[in-house]
């Protein structure tokens, strides 16, 4: 077979366990995932009445333009309809971008360590991969302004980025963009925009008719609690979305997607206290690491990565042993960190307890 050369090394996403396999393996009962950053507050009610459907919608296409959703989302969001494009996912949106602009003639700018899916797809496109690193958990957008030359196609800026929560603030990102070439794209994900509570964050959309470079990645997985649907969407001026549409497949978002999507949208109540409890539960986590003098990153996301100063696989298992599911530091680049998705006050304060289990275990142990 006549592979590409650069898929022979490039290792797919691994899967944690799910949550029977771990049931199983180590007899427990009960397991608490906080390792996707997934929403523990499920969806919308108004979600509900998408499950129940007529045998003819399972047989037919969904519609290829989203027109129902789109109608929605421009509403709620005071774009134009034609500014839209949608994922299956919006990882699915950074795969449309990388093949429509990244190539071996190319390169693509992205800080390290950050949502690894930017580099997946680079490698792909067979792109040269510069990667800038985090800076305390944040961008460096001087040092990625600096990697830029003739041959850059993507810049991708995460904010809040994954995994560390760390935002751009309006100002930076303000001068950055300024100074970022208009025949480069800007891919700004705000995969956790909805989870922001900082003063000084952007407005991200306000931006999209200033800088016509610029496009910005949402999705419904996260606070939306619609994870299971894979939704997700860009919002930019409309040549740009013109020229990304013919990459997009033509019945790339399922009609339960499209349906559960439009109705989340409609209830901004739920969204708000979510939000909500969110902050409360980070809270929660900054008091454990203040008291246990653990350092940690400040979070605008749904997740907190806290360094526990030990191998974080060792971390992980002594927590999956106890029944919560977390993700391991040592694939995001940080060894001795778990990141840890906010739960309920409830699945917080267990998590929390066998952290303080763990912790005395290694006291002990020195």
């Amino acid at each position: 077979m006549k592979w590409k050369e650069q898929l022979l090394n490039l290792t797919p996403y691994q899967p944690g366990k799910s949550i029977d396999q771990v049931k199983k393996e180590f007899g427990l009962d009960k397991i608490v995932k906080l390792a996707s950053n997934e929403n523990p507050f499920g969806c919308s009610e108004k979600v509900l009445f998408t499950v129940n459907q007529s045998p003819s919608f399972f047989a037919l296409y969904p519609d290829g333009y989203a027109t129902e959703l789109r109608s929605v989302l421009a509403n709620h969001l005071s774009v134009e309809e034609e500014q839209i494009i949608f994922g299956n996912g919006s990882d699915e949106i950074i795969q449309m971008i990388s093949r429509a602009l990244l190539g071996p003639d190319t390169n693509t700018i992205m800080a390290a360590p950050t949502f690894p899916q930017y580099k997946h797809n680079a490698v792909i496109e067979g792109a040269e991969i510069r990667e800038i690193p985090l800076v305390n958990g944040e961008h460096d957008l001087d040092a990625m302004l600096a990697a830029i030359d003739e041959n850059t196609a993507v810049v991708w800026v995460c904010s809040p980025n994954n995994p560390t929560g760390n935002y751009v603030n309006e100002s930076s990102l303000l001068s950055f963009l300024k100074e970022v070439p208009e025949d480069i794209l800007v891919v700004l994900d705000e995969a956790y925009y909805e989870y922001v509570v900082a003063d000084d964050y952007y407005k991200a959309l306000d931006l999209i008719s200033q800088f016509e470079n610029l496009i910005v990645l949402r999705t419904f997985s996260k606070i939306y609690g619609l994870a299971s649907l894979r939704v997700g969407y860009g919002i930019a001026n409309a040549e740009t979305i013109r020229a990304l549409e013919p990459v997009r497949e033509p019945f790339n978002v399922n009609k339960f997607a499209q349906a559960a999507a439009a109705a989340a949208i409609g209830d901004q109540q739920f969204i708000e206290s979510c939000r909500q409890k969110n902050r409360e539960g980070l809270e929660q986590f900054y008091a454990f690491c203040k008291k246990h003098g653990l350092q940690y990153f400040p979070s605008q996301g749904n997740f907190i990565l806290i360094n526990f100063n030990a191998d974080s696989n060792e971390v992980f298992q002594f927590l999956l042993e106890k029944g919560y599911i977390v993700r391991s530091g040592k694939a995001l680049g940080f060894p001795c960190f778990v990141r840890v998705t906010i739960g309920s006050r409830e699945q917080n304060e267990g998590v929390l307890e066998a952290m303080e289990q763990y912790l005395v275990k290694q006291t002990a142990a020195l």
